[in-house]
């Protein structure tokens, strides 16, 4: 029994000696991930680092950093809610965003899978950091990108975006 109970406290120790070596953060990249396509997960790492280049510097030109999105774009935040409308994500990038925030992808996170007929789906983790908490620690968190090829090209058309 006593051994048991060793066992058991070992364990719960374990877990939350890995919970806290990750930041308090649970989320994990997937082992041994290896795209079903190669050339369809080139492109929309290319697409994510080129979007979130914009991002992280919208000041500078807000219209090329807009144009990622469908226009009938989805953003789910799970602090912020549902944004379904691409003007009023865009006005919100500018006021919150906009040189305060910047992302930071965690090296080799992102996996990518085809959806037929449609697009991709994009899966990964990164780190926000704020200038206007400076002391601040980032958290990472976790992302789905839903992209849309379009006959004018790849669109960001739904987004999951949890910390």
């Amino acid at each position: 029994m006593k051994a048991a109970v060793l066992i058991v406290c070992t364990s719960v120790f374990l877990f939350f000696l890995t919970g806290c070596s990750l930041g308090g953060n649970a989320y994990r990249i997937t082992k041994n991930y290896k795209p079903d396509d190669a050339q369809l997960y080139q492109t929309i790492v290319a697409l994510d680092s080129a979007f979130f280049t914009n991002y992280n510097t919208c000041n500078v030109n807000l219209e090329q950093y807009a144009s990622f999105y469908a226009e009938d774009i989805e953003f789910y935040h799970d602090n912020g809610g549902l944004i379904n409308n691409k003007q009023a994500l865009v006005d919100g990038t500018q006021k919150n965003i906009c040189g305060k925030v910047t992302r930071e992808l965690v090296k080799g996170s992102i996996e990518v899978y085809p959806i037929k007929d449609y697009g991709a789906v994009e899966i990964g983790l990164h780190k926000f950091h704020n200038s206007q908490e400076p002391q601040a620690t980032p958290k990472v968190g976790r992302f789905t990108i839903i992209w849309k090829k379009e006959s004018n090209g790849w669109k960001i058309a739904k987004v999951i975006s949890l910390h």
